[in-house]
């Protein structure tokens, strides 16, 4: 070995033995070594929260208002943490409180509160059978229940997590109606007066019933209820251009104004009087096809230019996508608790997006608080948002059984900026007014009795 062969050898055997020397440290140092190295701790936000499970699912059944309301609690294994959800189906209350206290309870019981996808899809289709009002509302109720856990798991209002706002506040439509077109008038002066700049007009009921004084040719001959109603089609149908053309003279072209045919008359007569109503620039027409005329929609889109809004009948959100890719109406009209909660309503929303479709979300008076913010949780958050019904200010009593019920100012509707839907309820107060069987109908009669679908 020459003298350069030996000065590598040695080089070699000191590095070697520096590095062996290095890597034990550091092997140490891995192993809890505190002189060495310090241990990694994640951030707070960086930890998983630990899993909760959930304890109970009851139905919370009351009618502070005057409506049968259905709201579900979902109780945790985490004390003192619950959510509520809307599940109210007015008309078929008890069977609602059935199916959540009968099947959703021990369905749920012992599942994953956070797993809300998979919770929704399970339950969807653990009957086998679906899409029904039903177990729709059921479902909605536990669905918006997790979400409102979920907002108080993180600390945070529902709208952030389903993205944030994309307007300070929720811009709402009221409802004027009246026995003659000058009540009709004097009611949107009233709503205009009170900052909605979206005001729907109805002459009477919808078809105008209760606007014609008549006696119809069934109630003369002892056919049908006593308490069914009467609709004079021809009443109707001629009278709503009358109406549009009054309102708009009488308070300008800023405000917009809109209308629901509600399904109730004859495709062919919706498309004349639609083609009637476009000088006046309606905002939309709502529901002008019933469920079962739903092929008419290729006729409607293209013999008129009004702006239309449907949905709230559908049950399955699969129901959208053909008229949305067509571009047959104009508005997403959903009634989230019928449709089965946010989750399924956000996916439609979306969807709408890619159409240039907006959001219309049904919100009558016979949702529950909860439900109404549910609604308005969505409207903060998604883009293609259009206008929300609901100009109701909630009374003492809903407000008693209710804390946190949504606000109203100006024609906008404001969530309680809490953790989760912001609404809580206050079981004592709701126990004061059960629900009844005593429902409004909707059974409306032709001159001749024959039935006409609302």
């Amino acid at each position: 070995m020459n003298k350069d062969e030996k000065q590598f050898s040695t080089d070699r055997r000191n590095f070697m033995k520096t590095f062996a020397m290095g890597s034990a440290a550091g092997f140490l140092g891995l192993a809890g070594n505190k002189v060495n190295a310090t241990p990694y701790e994640p951030a707070a936000y960086a930890k998983a929260m630990a899993p909760v499970k959930i304890k109970s699912v009851k139905a919370i059944a009351t009618r502070p208002g005057g409506s049968n309301l259905i709201v579900v609690k979902v109780e945790t294994t985490e004390p003192g943490l619950y959510g509520l959800g809307c599940a109210t189906y007015t008309q078929r209350a008890f069977a609602v409180v059935t199916a959540i206290e009968k099947y959703m309870n021990e369905f749920c019981v012992g599942r994953d509160v956070d797993n809300i996808e998979d919770m929704w899809q399970a339950f969807y289709v653990s009957s086998y059978w679906r899409n029904g009002p039903v177990l729709n509302n059921a479902l909605s109720g536990l669905d918006e229940a997790l979400w409102d856990i979920k907002g108080k798991r993180a600390g945070m209002p529902v709208y952030q997590l389903l993205g944030g706002k994309c307007r300070f506040a929720v811009p709402l439509y009221a409802h004027a109606s009246g026995r003659s077109i000058d009540d009709v008038v004097a009611n949107v002066k009233r709503y205009q007066d009170q900052g909605f700049k979206f005001i729907r007009i109805q002459l009477g009921g919808y078809g105008g019933v209760g606007t014609v004084p008549k006696t119809p040719d069934f109630k003369a001959a002892g056919f049908g209820g006593e308490t069914d109603n009467f609709m004079d089609e021809y009443a109707y149908l001629t009278g709503v251009p009358k109406m549009f053309e009054a309102v708009r003279k009488a308070c300008g072209e800023e405000i917009e104004l809109l209308h629901d045919i509600h399904e109730r008359n004859q495709p062919m007569d919706v498309i004349n009087m639609c083609k009637k109503l476009e000088q006046y620039r309606p905002f939309f027409i709502e529901d002008p096809l019933s469920p079962e005329n739903t092929h008419w929609w290729k006729q409607l889109r293209e013999s008129t230019t009004v702006p239309f809004a449907m949905g709230e009948l559908f049950n399955n959100i699969n129901e959208f996508v053909e008229p949305m890719v067509n571009h047959y109406f104009d508005f997403i009209r959903i009634h989230i608790s019928q449709i089965g909660g946010i989750t399924p309503a956000m996916k439609v929303a979306r969807l709408g997006e890619w159409f240039n479709v907006r959001t219309a979300w049904h919100g009558p008076g016979d949702v529950s608080p909860v439900g109404h913010a549910a609604n308005l949780h969505i409207d903060l958050a998604v883009w293609n948002f259009g206008v929300q019904e609901g100009a109701y200010h909630f009374g003492e009593k809903e407000q008693a059984v209710f804390p946190g019920c949504p606000t109203f100012k100006d024609g906008y509707a404001y969530v309680n900026e809490v953790p989760g839907l912001g609404v809580d309820i206050n079981e004592k107060e709701a126990a004061k007014y059960p629900i009844n069987n005593q429902a409004p109908g909707w059974t409306v009669r032709k001159y001749d009795g024959t039935i006409i679908r609302p």
